[in-house]
């Protein structure tokens, strides 16, 4: 009984992964064919680059519209709405006419590539434990890390053989796999709430109850802000390396799978680390370190020593702190709001994916020709993580620690 259970939950967190993926995936895989999606259309990169940035505003603003709907009619009959919408969305990419089009279409892939992920975070919350949630999102991160290994190299060796439309179709067949798995392998977590209203001052409402929780706020925007400093290295990477290091798409997408194997061995290590120290502990040690790491980026991009080999490593080191942040960060924001998980699931997407779409654009703002842009901005994402998190730590999270303990809705927090 217990391998029966065993190999069910093994399916269902494999499941929730490709879910939380089909967003990273949908970046990565076609980064290397920037280059060719500009001459195919007539076009300059930082034209197409304005596709990623519609993506990032519509996987952003899209995760608040199914947070509520999550609520009011269960996880899967808006999950399958999300999914459906993207199978038609990456249709409309891989016959785009011109860039504008390229643009508008992914605006709607993020708009249903989100469904999969607000879901997936909130079905954590439902189907196991608090106490477990760290843990299953690291597990989830480690499918979700699989993406920037395979998508990019993919996307180049497909942009090389087929060309980059390709790449649309590909993403048609995975989305198609994930609606099969999700139909005949993933439960549905919570029913239908008739109860639960869709007027926007309900919603709103909603909204600011979880806001207003000390603890989410403050490690929701720990772990987004974080976070920010990856998209900062997702939109600036293709410049830096394709263009300033001169390495081919091919190279592109071999670098950019070395650098997330950080991601993946960190998630790794992070479940090991729990078994010893609070998710607290770990966030609070992390950020410190991603900090200087950033700084380091910085002052080295400054002085004129980068070169390939440091760029890549300290990435790599970067991304890799970014493994151990972003599973305890949403596990403690989520722990107090298992009534409300669908539209707390939601708005730590939004605020995440919000600020690293602003966090993109700023590369494109702050464009000197250098690699200063993508490591500056980096760092003033670590920094400012690392800020919010240590002065909340003594402002809020004690009186959150109170409130929550109070109310008996988590375990106590360990303090330091």
């Amino acid at each position: 009984m217990d391998d029966n259970n065993n190999n069910k939950n093994f399916i269902v967190i494999l499941i929730m992964g490709l879910l939380t993926a089909i967003g990273p995936l949908s970046i990565d895989m076609y980064l290397p064919a920037f280059p060719a999606i500009a001459k195919s259309l007539h076009t300059s990169v930082s034209q197409v680059t304005l596709s990623l940035s519609s993506f990032f505003i519509g996987i952003s603003a899209g995760q608040l519209l199914y947070g509520p709907l999550l609520e009011r009619f269960g996880r899967k009959p808006p999950l399958y709405a999300g999914l459906c919408l993207y199978f038609l969305a990456s249709a409309g990419c891989a016959l785009s006419p011109s860039v504008n089009a390229l643009i508008v279409f992914r605006l709607l892939q993020a708009l249903g590539g989100c469904a999969g992920m607000v879901a997936a975070r909130a079905m954590v919350r439902d189907l196991f434990d608090v106490k477990e949630n760290a843990r299953i999102f690291s597990m989830l991160m480690l499918v979700v890390s699989v993406s920037p290994i395979i998508a990019p190299t993919l996307g180049g060796y497909i942009t090389a053989a087929l060309g980059w439309r390709y790449i649309f179709a590909t993403l048609i067949i995975v989305i198609l796999c994930i609606l099969i798995g999700t139909y005949f392998y993933l439960p549905e977590s919570k029913g239908p709430n008739p109860d639960f209203s869709l007027k926007p001052v309900f919603i709103l409402r909603n909204f600011a109850s979880v806001l207003k929780q000390r603890q989410f706020i403050t490690f929701a925007l720990t772990g987004a802000i974080s976070y920010g400093g990856l998209y900062a290295y997702v939109g600036g990477s293709p410049y830096v390396f394709m263009e300033i290091f001169k390495v081919s798409e091919a190279q592109f997408g071999l670098i950019f799978s070395f650098i997330a194997a950080g991601l993946i061995g960190a998630t790794q290590v992070n479940n090991i680390l729990l078994k010893y120290y609070s998710s607290e502990h770990i966030i609070k040690i992390v950020t410190c370190c991603q900090s200087i790491i950033g700084i380091a980026f910085v002052c080295l991009t400054l002085m004129g020593w980068s070169n390939l080999f440091l760029t890549i490593v300290l990435v790599f080191l970067f991304l890799a702190c970014q493994g151990f942040i972003f599973p305890n960060a949403t596990a403690l924001a989520l722990a107090p709001l298992g009534h409300n998980a669908g539209n707390a699931s939601a708005l730590i997407g939004a605020i995440q994916l919000g600020i690293g779409a602003c966090a993109a654009a700023l590369i494109s703002v702050l464009q000197n020709r250098t690699e200063l842009p993508m490591a500056g901005v980096m760092a003033c994402c670590a920094i400012t993580a690392f800020t919010v998190f240590m002065l909340a730590r003594k402002y809020i999270i004690p009186g959150a620690t109170k409130q929550a303990l109070e109310e008996g809705m988590v375990e106590l927090i360990e303090t330091f």
